[in-house]
């Protein structure tokens, strides 16, 4: 019985010695998007518990979902989250605000050098990096070798809208069933503004003058949006102010597009013959210009970010420098194979034989991107940064807005010009009571 009792108390010691230790293990809690780049970190994060000792507590959401969540958790500084998953438009933003930790002692393993200047940039402040960037992208024009062959056209390497028009009406056979052009209609910020905003500065126009008042209804965004519209009515598929970028992929990759528009991003899916009826027919260039350069192309970037609310800042720098280094683009590539592997972020990573072998298009992805120059989005002066996007915390409403106008009148429901108007007007109302400017 004596005997028993022991190894009964002995038991009951190591348990309480296994919950001890359990309970002091390193832990982080990373709030992420569901995007699929994002479920492969997750996937592979288990070699990083492996080789720290850190366990990791995921929170995925999807993109509106994950906005809400994070932004109330570091808006109120609760520190629900260690690690957040955050975009170039919201990153600086943040930072500027102190809701983010400063990022720019990540070590020498990190080689900050390497990581290119176009992503470092639009993820900074004042020189001062808040999110490391895991992957980025900018825009292509994609378009069908054999359609194009077919009907004796050649896509230059910069082609421009007038060009891309031309062509749309030559290559357009609704007959069969193929269109001539896609192009993102469903209204959103991150769906047809995300296409436009690069259509609209490429054509001259601005979102905001010097002193923040609205140009939305401009001849110059008219111009721009009109053009947009009537292109998409003659060579479009039915339904396209349905249609996103999911959608616009799957009309390509089945043979229904002659020519898409979107981002860089999209061509390791169109050459992916598992997931593509025309990966060897897929042609790619350089996104249209207009009348200017500035602006012309889109830019993404998602990052990893620090609340400032964090308590485990340094346990959070750890795995954000695991999962953006070099060693995890490699991690990636013996997963999941050389074309997943995340782009646009690092210079080494277009110097990898590996890749630039699996993905053709790896080096004109990596001449778009470079391309783009955030801290200048208009050939003339404008009091805001970005993209096709402005870092302006009322941008969000504001382009909401906007991309319903315009999903409005690419059905018919109103004209180009009604669409406008009624969109400056609610731009001018917002910008004002933000304080902005006064009429």
């Amino acid at each position: 019985m004596q005997k028993l009792l022991k190894m009964g108390l002995f038991s009951t010691f190591l348990a309480g010695m296994a919950f001890a230790n359990s309970a002091m293990a390193e832990s982080l809690t990373i709030a992420t998007v569901n995007n699929g780049d994002m479920v492969v970190m997750q996937k592979l994060s288990s070699q990083f518990t492996a080789e720290t000792g850190i366990d990791l507590s995921w929170v995925v959401l999807e993109e509106n979902v994950l906005n809400q969540r994070v932004t109330t958790d570091v808006a109120t500084g609760s520190g629900q989250f260690d690690v957040v998953t955050i975009g170039a438009y919201t990153t600086p933003i943040w930072g500027k605000l102190g809701w983010l930790t400063e990022l720019n002692d990540l070590g020498p393993d990190y080689d900050t050098d390497d990581v290119l200047p176009t992503v470092k940039t639009a993820l900074s402040v004042d020189g001062k990096m808040y999110a490391s960037p895991f992957y980025a992208e900018s825009s292509f024009t994609f378009y069908r070798k054999d359609l194009f062959e077919k009907a004796g056209l050649t896509m230059p390497e910069q082609p421009t809208y007038a060009q891309i028009a031309e062509f749309a009406a030559k290559v357009d056979d609704k007959a069969n069933g193929v269109y001539g052009i896609c192009l993102r209609g469903k209204a959103g910020v991150g769906e047809n503004v995300s296409y436009l905003g690069a259509v609209i500065n490429t054509f001259g126009g601005r979102w905001f003058d010097e002193s923040w008042k609205p140009e939305l209804n401009s001849e110059l965004w008219k111009k721009a949006v009109g053009f947009y519209v009537d292109l998409l009515q003659k060579y479009g598929p039915p339904g396209a102010s349905s249609n996103g970028f999911n959608e616009n992929l799957a009309l390509f990759s089945t043979g229904h597009c002659a020519m898409w528009i979107d981002a860089t991003v999209a061509a390791g899916m169109l050459f992916d013959p598992k997931k593509s009826s025309v990966s060897k027919e897929v042609g790619y260039v350089q996104s249209p210009l207009q009348d200017h350069a500035e602006g012309a192309r889109s830019f993404w970037s998602w990052g990893l970010g620090i609340p400032a609310s964090s308590k485990k800042v340094e346990l959070a720098k750890k795995f954000i420098t695991w999962a953006t280094s070099k060693d995890y683009i490699k991690r990636v590539a013996a997963s999941e194979g050389w074309v997943a592997i995340p782009p646009g972020t690092r210079f080494s990573t277009y110097k990898l034989p590996e890749y630039l072998a699996a993905a053709p298009f790896a080096e004109p992805t990596l001449k778009a991107i470079l391309s783009v120059d955030t801290t200048k989005p208009n050939y003339r002066p404008v009091p805001y940064i970005g993209a096709h996007y402005v870092v302006i915390p009322e941008f969000q409403a504001i382009g909401s807005t906007l991309g319903q106008m315009i999903a409005g009148a690419l059905t018919g429901g109103s004209t180009v010009d009604q669409a406008l108007d009624q969109a400056q007007s609610s731009t001018e109302r917002m910008m004002q009571q933000a304080g902005y400017y006064n009429n």
